[in-house]
This record gives C-alpha cells, structure tokens and sequence, in this order.
C-alpha cells in the first residue's frame, strides 16, 4: 500500500497560493470540534502529512486553541468550537453540500468546516494533500467543495474463478480456505485507506447468498453453511470492517441474489440450492425473509442490494411479489427487532428485472431505495449511451430516487491495463447527462473472480488495487467533479504520473497520450465486432471467423449495437450494402479497422517516448509497456480479421471463388499478428480472463479453466485459416456451393418418456408440431429429418412452462428448438447475459440456427440439452417452444446454420472455416 499511497497523496493540485516562506514557528495543534471517528480519522491523516512536512504537531481535543504556532480547528458548521474559532480566527467558512467542506485559514489559524462528519474528513485530506504537496501550511487559503456524485463506489466479488465441488455459479460461503484474503485485517485497511484518498463513500461486496455466512436463525439453524469457528470469524470480520469503513466514510453493502438458498437448507428440504424456474414456494420465502431480518438486526449500519433477475426467471409479478412480500419486509422485521425505525438503504439492481415497475410497487411501503443498473453492459464500449438502454436509465432515474451507473466487470478489458482519462471523464459526464444519473458503483478494471490479485505472471502476484491505482483514480476524480478543464485534466495526469515513474510532468504526457490511444482500442473493437457486452465473450482473446461473418448463429445481444454503441453498421450489415451499392450510415467496421490501428500505433509511439526517462518503479512502467504492444497487435489482428470478413461476405453475394482467395492474404496477416499477442503474452499474463467456467463461450468455451490464454487460442485460428485455403481449393475443383447438405441424419436415443399424456411424432416436412395448433415444417434440413418430436401443448407452455419428466439408460442430448423473437408467447433462448445457469446442461450456445422454416413463426434455433443415465425432469419457462427429440450424447453435433426460415442466409459460409 505504502506506494500507492504516497502516490496519491502527492498528486500535483493547481491554482493554489501559497506562503513565500514556511513560518518560523513550526508548531501546529489540531483541535477536533467532535467525537466524531471520521473527523479523528481526518485529523490523525492531517497530522501525518504535518509532521512529514517538519511540523511538530498535537492533536487536541480540549477545545483549546494554542497561544504559540498555527491552530487547525476541524469539525462540523454546527459544531460551536467551529463558531468560536470563527470569531477568534475572524474567518466564516463557506456553506456547502451533503459531504462537502471548507477550508479557511488566515496567519491566526485554519479552520475546516464539514456539512457533516464526511466532509470534515475530506476537508482534512484536502488539507493533507496540500501540505504534501508543497511541505508547508498554505497562507491565505481558501477553497469549499463537495461532490457531484451522491454515491461513489466500489465493489469486491466474493467469488472464484471456478465452482466449489457440489456448487453452482455465486454460491461460495464465507471460509478462511476459499477467501483468505477476506480475513487479512492489513489488506482490508490498504484497501479501504485507498478508497477514502479517492473520496469513495460505499462498498459493495457480492455473493450469491453471504447469509448462512453471517446469522443464524432460530427457525432455521441448519441453514448455516460454516462451522462454529469460522463463524466467529466472520461476525469478527464483519464488526471490524464496517468500523473501518465508517470512520473512512464508507458505506457497506451486502449484495445478494434472490432465491438462493443455503446448501444445507436444500439438502434437508429436498430442492435446489437455485432454481431460476420454481416459482416463489412460501418455504423459500420465509427462510429469505427471516435471514434478512437476521442480518439487519445484527449489522443495521449495512446496506443490501439485490438483484431481482437471473435466479429468478425473467421479468414478472414474481419479481415485484419478491421485493415486496419477501426483501423489504423482512427488513422491517429486522427493524423492529432491533425498535428502530430509521430505514437502512436497498440498491435494487434493474437486471433482468421490470425495475420501474417493481419501484413503483415498492416506494409505498419503502422509502429508502436507490437503483442500479450497468452503464455499458459488462464491458466499456462508450461514453455516449444511447436507445432503449439509455431510456431505461433515465427512467430510474426520474422516478425520485437515486440511480446508480454500474461499470460492470469489463470483459473486453482484462487483463490489460486501462487508465484513459479522456475516456473516463467522457464516461461519467454522460453518467449525468445522457442517463441523469448520480450515482457511481465501479468494478474493479480487471480480475474481478480473482479477487485481489491481478492476472499479471509475476512472483508475488501483483495486488488488483496497485497495479489499477488509476483505474480507481480516475472514476473517483470525475464521479466528484465531472466537468474539469481539459487542459488541467493533462497536466493533472502528467502530474501523477510523473511522480509515479520519476520523470517530469512533460515527459509524463507522454504516458498520458499512451493511455488515451489505447484506451479507444478495445471499446471500439467490441461495439463493431463483438457479439455480446457479457462475460461469455473475452473480447481480448480473439474471434473466431464464423462469429464475425454470422454473429446471430452466437447470440447477438443487439442491445450491444443499438445502445452501447454509436450508430453505425456490424461487419454483416457492411457487406451487404457494400454488395447492393447502398450508401453506409454511420460508424463502419473498415472505419474502426483504420482507427484501431493508428491507435496502437500512437500508443506504442507514445510509451517509447516516455521510456528513456522513467527512473523510478521500471519494472511496472515495462509492463505498461508491454501491454501498449499488446494493444498493438491486438488492433492489428481485428483490423485485418474484420476486413477478411468483409472480403469472404463478398463470396456470398458474387459466388466467385477470387473473393475468397483475396481474403487469404488479410486473415494470414491477422494470425500473425494473433502469434505476436501469444508471444508477448506467454511469459507476462496468468489468464486473459479470470472467469474460468463454462458460462464463457466466446471465443471459446472456457470450461474447467481451459483456453484462458492467447497461446491455447492460437491454434484455433491456425485451423480455421488452414481450413479456409482447403475449402477453398476444393471449391476451385468443384465449383461454388456447398453447406449442410452433406451432413449425416441424427439418430434417435432410446429414452423413456414420464410424463403422462405426451405423446411423439416424426419430425417431417408437413409435420404438425403442436397437437393444439394446426401450423407444420413447411422445409427442415435433412440431417433433421426422422427425429422423433415431442408434441406438447403450446398453450399450456405459454401459461405454465414446459416440464417433461423422461428416464435413459446413456448419457443423451434434448434438442431444443427456439423461436428466436422477443415476445412473450415465446420461450427465451438461453441467454448468459441474464441467467448465469442458462449453460448448467450446455445449452447455452446455438447449435443449429436457422434451422426450421414455418409459416407465420420467426426463425428458429436449435439448443442441446445434455444428461446423464438416470431419470430427469428438464423444467423451462412459459413460452413455446419445440421438443425436436433426443440424440445419443456422444453423436456428432456439428454447430452450423441451416438458412431457413430467414430472408437471407447469413450462416452459409461458416462451413468454410470449419471441418
């Protein structure tokens, strides 16, 4: 901690007058207004500064100013040692806002006047860091602020990269061997210190469901999933962290997923730890409702936030009956435990949840709640939000409460480093005036499941908050004051980081400039390339060529491009105007290609720049280095795979095999400069990306901790480059056109159906494919063709769900086809961007697309759903859908795209790059 501190407190502050010469009396008495443990802890930081600078410093708490040397008085407007050093000093502290403060001080002393014990603090820090800066108490100061941002944040997952055995996704109860950096008292108190230099006012700690970690309940004292011990050492935890934390200012807050339950209160009851599917039973409801109450009984200084989606299923009336019949009455139970009124705060986080809606339902009997939602997904993609994502916010945000702008895990950052200003600044004035927003919840910039240690391959392991110290810099600054001068801004930058790498600040700009250029490198590739602003996708590892040339096939998540993103065209759009000779409208991927690269190379330009000079911390200025070069070649490579894409779309449209062979050429460039991302890699980074399970799927999947690295990716698109020139020379002997049609037919697995009254029928051209509504296959593929279908009531899948019952001997798959519109007579795709369990049976990713053409339907999608032997009860959502039959596990299941059922086949060529 010692260097990020001294880092951030000796960061250079403009416009201030100081005294020509420091006073001859070096004297100084601190004099606290109150008891207040934030204005001691502001004071005690003041005396360190002081005494660093030469000063001989008292801190008193006798109401008594010293006859000799300078006398600081801080405490609160109201506080009357604060009036009376007015009319002795003759000075009048400027009024301010909630967390603000004023500093004034005149030859006869200092005061520092906070509008509460908050501002007193920031006001002693502000006062530390000019002491520091200049080794002298400024003569004549004057200065009052307060933060634009209402809540300004943090958050820590307390989670893995990987499941526990036995486990599924967010369920890690609190343990010394899972977390044991969660009972490092030291690192808990860096870590908070470097919060409360940054003026961050909250906390937020994430699990899927800390309370069998925390209480225990009378009614359900089996629930509790730790043992005695580590039990104590958690409620000691607890108590030790929010007493540090309040004295800094800081407000925890609990997250927690709405109906999970403790492991050992599913074994006992018989169900799942969590079920996104099963409605709200009144069992789960009262354990849920009696571990809140719990909880804030016993931690009543502790905010919770809650996330309605993702282990609930999908918007609806469960939602609001949750919040209202569950979440905040059990909260007020806790109040009463404790004859207390005073309302603790909720955040209730508007993923996959009606939020407007289950606010409005709420604020009647709640008055205390804010909003959460993510300002560019799970990524950073821009500073100017637009469409029905930005509607959505501004509507949270005018409904009266505070609206909080969650930056969300940045998977299309990690693991490189990050700390552009310009960007930043950007981002949080469109924070304020694009979603009007005033609130700011910000993840750390990289390894967030590998909590608190960066991905960076060194010995030790680099801590996340040190090797990210301008990452949370940078946001805290802006989340204070948003609109700084331009030009300041650079020189406040040079500033720090001049005094980070021992350079000057004109030397430093440099740096500077190498953050910027790469700070627009990875946001641009994902808004035009990208498939999804999830963590399924690892942005940084690559794409493959199929999910550039056919992103649908992958689970485009359109709210990427039209709200996370400026208007402009994917690499498909692209092609096809260019093939129709139509105008292009707005940003374009050859556009970004060009601006990627002259990116990398300013950044690399830049970085070198400021190399000769560097004289202190070389180490960590060469990994910033080295990552610039990552950059360089990370543009280098998505500029020429985006404009082989745009060549090989050609094809589509010409049938003329030369589109093709040009193409060659630009993707054998584009795996060169992959190789040099996998050689500057190698040695330098653990992991590209710190979630390791299986919910990641893009480029890859990541299952089990595999292909995490560029070196495991490199032979992907090794493969796919030596399959497109082979493709290629067969179709120059064969003639153009080739796809699905030599796909051999599935065969049918034996599996017993359970549930009563069900009934099968083949799959066919003419087949009828709801025994309720007389609409047929009006064109399948042949490999298709002889499945044995499950005919189930569409009506009753739209109002009760689908639940088939089934027994096998051999490990199978279910064929599941999707109607692939939003609307609510239509069961959703699995979708990992709302459902962490939409990959528990694998069948999160799209097997056949386009694979069925039906009159009066939309296109249709084709997932697998994989068991084991045994007996099964697979239970989906209300909507239709289709039960295409069952296939032995071990069969071949070639991912392709059928082109059916949609007006251009998009998916055609895919076959080129594949076996």
């Amino acid at each position: 901690m010692k260097g990020f501190l001294v880092l951030v407190v000796s960061l250079v502050t403009l416009n201030t007058t100081w005294a020509s010469d420091k006073p001859a009396d070096k004297n100084v008495t601190i004099v606290t207004a109150n008891s207040s443990p934030r204005v001691k802890y502001g004071t005690e930081k003041l005396a360190v500064a002081l005494r660093s600078a030469g000063y001989k410093v008292v801190v008193s708490g006798d109401a008594k100013f010293a006859a000799n040397g300078t006398t600081i008085v801080a405490g609160n407007y109201g506080d009357a040692l604060i009036k009376k050093a007015a009319g002795a000093f003759q000075l009048k502290p400027d009024t301010t806002g909630k967390e603000g403060f004023s500093i004034k001080s005149n030859s006869k002393g200092v005061i520092i006047a906070g509008t509460d014990a908050s501002g007193a603090l920031y006001g002693c820090l502000e006062l530390a860091e000019e002491v520091s800066n200049k080794k002298a108490i400024p003569a004549n100061f004057s200065i009052v602020d307060k933060p634009e941002m209402v809540l300004r944040g943090t958050c820590i997952g307390v989670q893995k990269p990987y499941y526990l055995p036995g486990r599924t996704v967010y369920e890690y109860p609190y343990t010394p061997e899972t977390f044991p950096w969660l009972y490092d008292k030291k690192l808990w108190i860096q870590y908070l210190d470097s919060l409360v230099v940054n003026r961050l006012n909250s906390l937020y700690l994430w699990n899927g469901h800390p309370f069998a970690s925390l209480v225990r309940t009378k009614e359900y004292p089996y629930a509790v999933e730790v043992d005695d011990a580590t039990f104590k050492k958690n409620e000691e935890l607890f108590a030790f962290l929010t007493s540090e934390a309040d004295k800094r200012g800081i407000w925890v807050i609990q997250m927690f997923y709405n109906i999970i339950v403790s492991k050992p209160f599913a074994e006992k009851h018989n169900i799942k730890t969590q079920d996104r599917n099963r409605p709200i039973i009144p069992l789960i409801s009262d354990y849920t409702r009696k571990s809140i109450a719990a909880f804030v009984a016993k931690y009543p200084n502790v905010g919770l936030m809650v996330a309605l989606g993702e282990a609930m299923e999908g918007v609806g009336q469960d939602d609001v009956d949750w919040f209202t019949k569950t979440i905040i009455p059990g909260v007020q139970d806790g109040l009463k435990m404790l004859g207390k009124k005073d309302e603790p705060p909720i955040v209730l986080r508007a993923h996959d949840t009606d939020a407007p809606r289950v606010m409005k339902e709420a604020l009647p009997i709640y008055k205390n709640l804010y909003t959460e939602a993510k300002f560019n997904g799970e990524a950073l993609t821009t500073y100017e939000p637009r469409g029905p994502w930005a509607e959505l916010h501004r509507s949270l945000s005018r409904i009266g409460t505070v609206q909080i702008e969650n930056v969300h895990i940045l998977a299309n950052l990690e693991p490189f480093r990050y700390g552009s200003p310009d960007f930043i600044q950007k981002s949080v004035q469109a924070m304020h005036t694009i979603m009007e927003a005033n609130g700011l919840h910000l993840y750390p910039q990289a390894s967030y499941w590998d909590w608190p240690y960066t991905a960076d391959k060194t010995t030790p392991r680099l801590l996340e908050v040190e090797r990210n110290w301008i990452w949370y810099r940078t946001w805290a600054r802006y989340a204070w004051k948003a609109n700084r001068n331009r030009q300041n801004e650079v020189a406040y930058w040079s500033g720090s980081l001049a005094s980070k790498f021992g350079c000057s600040p004109e030397q430093a700009k440099h740096i500077v400039e190498a953050y910027e250029e790469s700070g627009e490198i990875s946001p641009k590739i994902l808004r035009r390339y990208g498939i999804t602003d999830g963590n399924r996708q690892t942005m940084t590892l690559g794409m493959l060529m199929t999910q550039l040339i056919d992103p649908k096939r992958f689970g485009l998540f359109t709210l990427l491009y039209n709200s996370e993103s400026p208007e402009g065209e994917m690499i498909i759009e692209y092609a096809e105007k260019e093939a129709k000779k139509e105008p292009h409208i707005g940003e374009t991927p050859v556009q970004i290609a060009d601006e990627i690269i002259e990116h990398g190379a300013k950044a690399v330009a830049a970085i070198e720049k400021a190399a000769p000079y560097v004289k202190m911390n070389r180490e960590e200025f060469n990994r910033l280095k080295n990552d610039m070069y990552c950059y360089q070649s990370m543009a280098l490579y998505y500029a020429w795979k985006a404009r082989a894409a745009i060549q090989v779309l050609k094809f589509k449209y010409s049938n003329n095999v030369a589109d093709l062979e040009q193409a060659v050429p630009l993707l054998e460039k584009s795996v060169k400069y992959f190789a040099e991302l996998a050689a500057r890699t190698d040695t330098t980074y653990l992991y590209a990306n710190s979630m390791q399970t299986a919910q990641r799927k893009i480029p890859v999947v990541g299952r089990d901790g595999k292909n995490k690295t560029w070196v495991e990716l490199l032979p992907y698109y090794e493969r796919e480059l030596e399959n497109f020139k082979k493709h290629i020379a067969v179709l120059k002997k064969q003639g153009a056109g080739a796809g699905v049609t030599a796909l051999k037919p599935f065969k049918n697995a034996p599996v017993e159906i359970l549930t009563e009254n069900i009934k099968r029928y083949t799959v066919q051209k003419n087949a009828q494919i709801f025994p309720d509504l007389s609409v047929v296959i009006n064109d399948l593929p042949a490999f298709l063709t002889g499945l044995q279908g499950i005919h189930y009531s569409q009506s009753r899948q739209i109002t009760e769900g689908t639940s088939l019952k089934f027994k096998t001997n051999t490990a199978v798959k279910l064929l599941v086809a999707y109607f692939a519109e939003k609307n609510n007579a239509y069961l959703p795709e699995p979708t990992l961007e709302v459902d962490a369990s939409a990959n528990d049976f694998g069948q999160a990713e799209i097997k056949v697309a386009n694979a069925l053409a039906i009159d009066g339907f939309p296109a249709i999608n084709i997932h697998a759903f994989t068991f084991q032997p045994g007996t099964h009860t697979l239970t989906l959502g209300k909507g239709s859908c289709l039960l295409l039959g069952f296939i032995n596990d071990n069969d071949p299941l070639p991912v392709v795209d059928a082109g059916l059922g949609v007006t251009e086949n998009a998916g055609a060529l895919d076959w080129l790059f594949e076996k």
